[in-house]
Parts: structure tokens; sequence; C-alpha cells
């Protein structure tokens, strides 16, 4: 997807603000036992076609209205994806500026975990 100059700016200044993770990286904090949660931030139409696993859903459109609701405790470390790593870093960043201590945007996103093999689902629960 070709992507316009004002969005890609909008995501490289958001880029500038917040951590951004390997898929390799993820998983390895994700095992670590400690508070993380996936959060995909996809569409609804995308995260009911496939999304991994272990991730709760928490679209972009409705992130800075929902996000305090379903993560009341700001130190909860979260790992925000999207299709290919662009919504997330938008997203990770609202998600900083609005007092989440422990944000990271996942590179490449759901392309890259399909590419590494991330164990998926789909909204009726089938693997």
């Amino acid at each position: 997807m070709e992507h316009s100059p004002g969005f890609l700016e909008l995501v490289n200044e958001a880029r500038e603000h917040v951590s951004e993770l390997s898929v390799e990286q993820a998983r390895v904090l994700l095992a670590s036992g400690e508070n993380v949660i996936l959060v995909d931030v996809r569409e609804d139409r995308e995260w009911d076609k496939q999304h991994a696993a272990d991730a709760v859903h928490l679209g972009k459109g409705i992130l800075e209205r929902d996000i305090e609701a379903k993560f009341p405790d700001k130190s909860t470390e979260l790992i925000m994806y999207c299709g290919g790593g662009f919504r997330s870093a938008l997203t990770a960043d609202v998600a900083r500026r609005m007092g989440y201590a422990n944000v990271h945007s996942l590179v490449g996103g759901y392309k890259a975990m399909v590419e590494s093999g991330w164990p998926m689902g789909t909204s009726d629960g089938a693997a």
C-alpha cells in the first residue's frame, strides 16, 4: 500500500516518541510473564478476518475513547500492532500522550507476525 505524504509525516513524528519492537522482541516480552498486553489496533473487519491469538482488540478509531476503561492501570505494558506498523506507531504515541508509560509499536505489524509464524485466530475462535 502506498501511503500519502501527510500520513507518513504523522507516522514519522510519532516514531520519534515511541518505542518500536521487532516481532522477536515482542515474543520475548510477552513470554516474560509480566503484565504485558498485545493490542490489535486494526479495523473491526481486519480483526474479524484474523488476528494474533493472544491479542485484545481496541481499534484505532475508538482508542482514545476506550483505552482508559480497557486498561485503567497506566503502568500496564502495551504492544500495539496494526497491518504494517504505521497505525500502531500513531496509537502508541496517543497512548503515551494519555499517560501510558510502557507502550510500544510492533515493527511490520500483522504482516511481520504472519511471516514469523505467530499463532493466529479468528473472532469465532478458529485457529
